[in-house]
């Protein structure tokens, strides 16, 4: 079961020939993405120029992969990771521990090239569909 980070998505979008294989590799396994995930494609597709176009991509999307909204148990588990990042001297963006938090409560891996920041959060699973 994979958590489709944004920049998996936009990575997708622009047809990116490796993130694509990976996507027909994967194609039977469970996939969705955060209401986060969704926000933050909304934002881009709203200030691009092409806005209309991009918005019926984003809602196709979201007609496509299930869309996992935020619930007092994913932010109960984004508490305990902000704090024990913090305590650690780290820091992770929120709307990302935010994603993690998504992942680690439903049991999901998240799917990202952005590895830099997921990979600080304690028991998450991350894989790059890029590499």
């Amino acid at each position: 079961m994979y958590l489709l980070d944004t920049d998996t998505i936009i990575y997708s979008l622009k047809n990116e020939s490796r993130m694509n294989e990976n996507f027909k590799l994967h194609m039977k396994d469970p996939k969705a993405i955060s209401v986060i995930t969704y926000g933050e494609l909304i934002y881009g597709a709203e200030k691009s120029k092409r806005r209309h176009e991009n918005l019926a991509k984003i809602h196709r999307i979201a007609e496509i992969f299930p869309v996992i909204d935020i619930s007092r148990s994913i932010m109960d588990t984004f508490g305990a990771l902000k704090a024990d990042l913090g305590n650690n001297g780290l820091v992770v963006d929120d709307f990302d521990l935010i994603i993690g938090a998504t992942a680690i409560t439903t049991g999901y891996c998240v799917v990202t090239n952005n590895q830099k920041h997921f990979k600080k959060i304690t028991g998450l699973k991350v894989v790059n569909w890029l590499t």
